[in-house]
């Protein structure tokens, strides 16, 4: 089966950073928003919240939407994604490592440099809202250090404290525009060895990865279309995959849209759309019988296409569904609801499942994520280069075992939401060599009219090249 989008113009390339400063002007004079936000980075910091799970928790409790709710959400979110840097100018204010000031006070000061820094807040109103929320919980000495630090950050731009902060462009590149767009180096690093070593092109990755995504809807096949979605959502269609829309990033929660509510559609990023419909494109060996199989499934986003997708293509098809967490395995079958799905609760290496059983196999590893930070805006200062070694391993078993299930002349699809080349090429790579009875197909063709897939046969897409998260796509055919 093929699932394209003909006649539709490709959306072009991004020339360049995009701008930073999309903070409104004048903020709301009240501090529930700011309140809001502070309470997001004490959670992600005592807690080790995942800041998009925190927010909507936080917002309710505190009775914010509106322009109010954006408010939060842009100075939670951006405050957690920029922490790198915005630590950095704070540690070089204060002249003395951040670890000698006391943990809520880095949160206040974090807060208030990222709107001094990155936001068109008046800088009376970032400092003096900062200082406000310190002195009401804190005390006013500690609200005099903080005026104090974040009156010294204000004296000069972003632009400003990188150029005296940040690596040395010449001898250094990687560091540098790793400081300048708020990443750890190791991962800047891990993209510039995915894009072949390309400065220029690294820098619009990262430039890219540091900024608030659109949101990506998923128009459930069979239930509503893309360009119905889009009319009563007031998104736009998604330019590459035909069951996806884009929202404004501004458009407030995506859970409380009566479409996701109602069923029709579900929030899943157009990458993860693109890695099910290139499986489901890919070519077999005889016929498709409608026997597929999600190995890693949670939390359903990418089981929900493919379970609708298999009715289409056979009279009686189903998707067998894999996940060994009961919790995640519950909101796959809250996103299939009515759907032609089996959903076990069980280990994918191990999974109680015939071998040889079946014709089209996604398996989309558990990785570091790194392809999508800029949705995880905490991830990129929790994530160690030791994780990825932590994670190869159980990757390879993965890909292994999806090899056991497909039937031959079937067609694996090995997915990861990371461009670490040891967790892509890497595992391939590992797993190939012990497997002389798989080919691998080109994953381009299962992805027709999109530009930037590279020389294949894999496919890595790219926030600043495609939009969506950076997903890496393996097409494998078993011969035999």
């Amino acid at each position: 089966m093929t699932v394209r989008r003909g006649g539709r113009p490709s959306r072009p390339r991004n020339s360049g950073p995009p701008a930073r400063r999309t903070s409104p002007a004048r903020p709301p004079a009240a501090d529930p928003a700011r309140a809001a936000a502070l309470e997001l980075l004490t959670s992600v910091r005592e807690r080790d919240a995942y800041a998009n799970l925190a927010l909507p928790a936080i917002l309710r409790r505190a009775r914010l939407s509106g322009r109010d709710a954006a408010l939060a959400t842009e100075l939670g979110y951006g405050t957690c994604r920029a922490r790198g840097l915005l630590d950095a100018v704070i540690a070089a204010c204060a002249n003395r490592p951040l670890s000698r000031i006391e943990p809520p006070l880095q949160d206040a000061l974090r807060l208030g440099a990222y709107q001094l820094l990155r936001t068109r807040i008046p800088a009376h109103a970032a400092v003096d809202s900062t200082v406000e929320l310190v002195r009401s919980s804190a005390g006013s000495r500690s609200a005099g250090f903080v005026n104090a630090i974040l009156r010294r950050v204000g004296e000069r731009t972003e632009d400003e404290w990188v150029d005296e902060l940040a690596p040395d462009a010449a001898t250094d590149p990687i560091g540098h525009l790793a400081f300048r767009y708020a990443h750890p180096t190791w991962i800047a690093q891990a993209f510039a060895d995915a894009l072949g070593g390309s400065t220029e092109e690294l820098g619009e990755a990262l430039a890219a990865d540091d900024e608030r995504p659109t949101v990506h809807l998923l128009a459930r096949p069979g239930m509503i279309s893309a360009e119905e979605l889009a009319l009563v959502t007031g998104g736009e269609e998604a330019p590459y995959s035909p069951y996806g829309v884009r929202l404004d990033s501004g458009a407030g929660d995506p859970g409380d849209l009566d479409a996701v509510t109602e069923g029709l559609a579900l929030v899943v990023d157009e990458g993860s759309q693109l890695v099910a419909l290139g499986l489901a494109n890919a070519p077999l060996v005889g016929a498709d019988q409608g026997r597929w199989l999600d190995l890693c499934a949670g939390p359903g986003g990418k089981a929900a296409l493919l379970a609708g997708l298999v009715e289409l293509v056979a009279d009686g098809g189903s998707l067998d569904a894999v996940e060994p967490s009961e919790h995640r395995a519950e909101l796959v079958r809250a996103n299939t609801a009515d759907l032609a799905i089996t959903v076990h609760v069980a280990d994918g290496r191990s999974a109680p499942l015939p071998d040889g059983g079946f014709d089209r196999v996604l398996v989309d590893v558990p990785c570091t994520g790194l392809g999508a930070l800029r949705r995880r805006p905490e991830a990129r200062w929790r994530r160690e280069p030791s994780d990825v070694a932590g994670l190869t391993g159980l990757q390879r078993e993965l890909l292994t075992a999806a090899l056991r299930y497909v039937r031959v002349g079937g067609v694996v699809a090995y997915a990861t939401c990371s461009p670490h080349v040891a967790e892509t090429h890497g595992v391939l790579a590992g797993v190939l060599r012990k497997h002389p009875n798989v080919e691998r197909l080109d994953a381009r063709d299962a992805l027709p009219d999109m530009p930037g897939l590279g020389d294949g046969p894999t496919v890595q897409l790219w926030p600043h090249r495609h939009g969506t998260d950076a997903m890496f796509l393996a097409l494998l055919r078993r011969t035999s």
